[in-house]
């Protein structure tokens, strides 16, 4: 009898129907209309010729903001500006423990992207791969207030996010990522787009993006921005998105390194001008100081040329709504800024299952009563 209970239990489990009544359906240019959808495509935006089309670079780093990566990172983009004579942007794809709030502060205040990276940073995929809507509200969203708070940031400012690893959960975060205002996700890989490039794109319908770190997203998520991870190669031809996973390279030359740089950028520059990612780890540049003179050289490079824009990938996509020669009527204008103030504070706080007090750096003028966590991301 027993045998025929469960006989019939996984018959039903493996019959069941799925779900599909959100399922995107295929993507065609005439039921997706820019400005707000943009089919899956290589093909880039606007008529242009290639010569009226920018470059976008975009710089980022995930990981915790503090003081050493902080000097670093002030030292390679302030006082830069692209050719239309707006400052570079990079993009900081920041994680909670750790980060220097103040710091944060001063990078936004300079016109640089913060994004999210999660509150734990988990370090178990599984936890990613198969985390809830609920639990992704706490981190991301969570996040979101926490940033706001501590480094005195407006949240409507923060546009963009990235999974821990890299690592999809289907439609879930895209889906959390709409929900709590966001504009893109920058996680998903593509090794397939890569010459030529994927251009970032919408999830109104189906995307035809290869899935290297599954499950990808299959509902129809309206006016959510992907921003692909186009991979670079190695000098072994191994495909890499984060560029401090890449295994074969001239680690012990800046110019050599730096020449690599340019080999991978110029894929794009000389190919349909899909936005080139350079995207690291905050801890890149300790592993070995050589990097940090081949990736000066890098940028120094890219601000030799005058259709080369060291972006966000918020500011790439408003470009791409509006698409526009280099230059033209429409150009968009500079990113302002309003700086609401940082007085900087250093508490010592408890944090649920840890016997040492965290000592947290950040803008404010009272100590929160416990360490900003899941499910009190204030501190209360």
């Amino acid at each position: 009898m027993k045998v025929i209970l469960i006989t019939a239990i996984l018959i039903g489990v493996a019959t069941a129907a799925p779900d599909n009544s959100r399922a995107a359906d295929p993507c065609t240019a005439s039921k997706c209309t820019p400005p707000d959808c943009r089919c899956p495509s290589t093909t880039p935006p606007g008529d242009l010729e290639t010569s009226q089309i920018p470059q976008f670079v975009f710089f980022t780093f995930d990981d915790a903001i503090q003081i050493a990566n902080y000097d670093i990172y002030t030292d390679l983009f302030y006082n830069k500006t692209n050719p239309d004579g707006c400052p570079v942007a990079a993009t900081f794809f920041m994680s909670h423990e750790y980060t220097d709030y103040t710091k944060t502060h001063d990078l936004y205040v300079h016109g640089h992207e913060i994004a999210l990276h999660s509150i734990t940073h988990e370090a178990l995929t599984d936890y990613w791969k198969e985390i809830s809507l609920d639990d992704l509200r706490k981190e991301f969203g969570g996040e979101k207030t926490l940033i706001a708070k501590f480094a005195n940031i407006p949240e409507e400012a923060i546009k963009g996010m990235r999974l821990p690893f890299l690592q999809l959960s289907g439609d879930n975060s895209f889906e959390v990522g709409k929900e709590i205002g966001l504009v893109y996700d920058c996680s998903w890989p593509t090794q397939t787009f890569r010459n030529p490039g994927l251009w970032p794109y919408t999830l109104d319908y189906k995307s035809n993006q290869d899935c290297s770190i599954g499950p990808c997203p299959e509902d129809s998520i309206p006016g959510f921005w992907v921003v692909p991870m186009i991979d670079w190669t190695d000098q072994g031809n191994n495909v890499c998105s984060m560029v401090d996973a890449c295994v074969n390279i001239p680690e012990d030359d800046a110019d050599a390194l730096s020449q690599w740089f340019i080999d991978n950028f110029n894929i794009q520059y000389n190919g349909n001008r899909a936005p080139f990612g350079f995207y690291v780890h905050a801890a890149y540049f300790n592993v070995n100081p050589l990097r940090l003179d081949a990736y000066k050289k890098f940028v120094d490079y890219l601000q030799g040329l005058d259709d080369v824009f060291l972006v966000t990938p918020n500011q790439a996509i408003q470009w791409i709504q509006n698409p526009v020669a280099i230059g033209a009527a429409g150009w968009p204008e500079c990113p302002t800024v309003e700086d609401a103030g940082c007085t900087p504070l250093t508490c010592a706080l408890e944090k649920v299952d840890e016997e040492n007090p965290i000592y947290m750096t950040f803008c404010g003028s009272e100590c929160p009563a416990a360490y900003p966590w899941l499910d009190n991301p204030t501190g209360e």
